[in-house]
């Protein structure tokens, strides 16, 4: 069974705390876990952005959110207990509860205008995003994570279509900064006499594999827009390692690789690293590449150690 999603959690936590004592919020997740039949796998899945996992963050909103309807009470830190209120919500014996459920609560009401997302406002105004979030089955972070990613996906699509776009020339140079930046070649300098001698609209060269030049990697590159690095291509670029003794190199195209070329690298001896244009964008996004940060924003949470002094 997948992993709930928070709201799914609402109504299980209310039925797992409904002996009125105090539940630390890790036996609640773990009752909760329980009830939903997760496997080890999917009770140690991690969020995206890999510091909680996210079974924890889920039951956590869920819980947040109960709190904010007054169905649930957090005497301490960690630890939770049902609320009247919360006990007269299983009485009436509902069959789900949600975040619109929980909008027949004055504190939640009060605790969303305060946020200026009640859904009813935003549907009096029209709106709609207050909806959604509130019919959104991802936590805050996970709608973080989510609008992040779209995100990135649109830049990388935007900086592959420039790339392709741009000059030979561009592309070479351009080349050269990432593998640079990625902790190749040595130099700029270096880097860009090793590489860049081609008039095909591709580029071949040999560059250092670390600053030392303990080792050499092969470098082949081909600015194409439309069809697809074949197999041939592949086996080719394989073969002209040989000349250099190199046994590591790097292929990097702004189209893609054909399944054959994919299953060719990983029959050979030699090792050939396939860099096809969506992964050359997202190394372009990851080394700053192209790119440049116009916001950011820091997540904090509560230094739970600060309290315990």
């Amino acid at each position: 069974m997948p992993i709930p999603n928070f709201q799914t959690c609402m109504l299980p936590i209310l039925e797992v705390i409904q002996d009125a004592s105090d539940w630390q919020m890790k036996q609640v997740t773990a009752a909760i876990s329980d009830r939903f039949n997760l496997t080890d796998e999917e009770r140690a899945e991690m969020l995206p952005a890999g510091y909680t996992r996210a079974i924890v963050n889920r039951v956590g909103w869920a819980k947040h959110y109960l709190k904010q309807a007054g169905l649930v009470l957090s005497p301490t830190r960690g630890v939770v207990r049902i609320s009247p209120d919360g006990t007269a919500v299983l009485s009436q014996r509902p069959h789900h509860i949600d975040m619109k459920y929980l909008e027949r609560f004055p504190a939640y009401v009060e605790f969303r205008a305060k946020k200026g997302t009640s859904s009813k406002e935003a549907i009096a105004a029209g709106g709609n995003d207050a909806v959604a979030e509130a019919e959104s089955s991802e936590t805050p972070e996970e709608r973080i994570e989510s609008a992040y990613q779209e995100m990135r996906a649109a830049l990388a699509d935007e900086l592959l279509q420039q790339v392709k776009n741009g000059e030979d020339q561009f592309f070479e140079r351009m080349v050269v900064e990432l593998l640079v930046a990625m902790g190749y070649g040595g130099s700029f300098k270096d880097a860009g006499k090793a590489v860049g001698k081609s008039g095909d609209g591709g580029i071949d060269g040999v560059i250092k594999e670390d600053k030392l030049g303990l080792d050499v990697v092969v470098i082949q590159a081909k600015k194409w827009t439309e069809n697809s690095v074949g197999r041939p291509a592949v086996q080719s670029f394989a073969g002209s390692m040989e000349g250099f003794r190199a046994s590591k190199g790097v292929f990097i195209t702004t189209s893609t690789f054909s399944q054959p070329a994919v299953e060719y690298v990983n029959t050979i001896q030699r090792r050939i690293v396939l860099i096809d244009g969506p992964a050359l964008a997202r190394l372009m996004i990851d080394h700053g590449i192209g790119v440049t940060k116009f916001d950011s924003y820091t997540l904090k949470r509560l230094d739970a150690d600060y309290f315990d002094q």
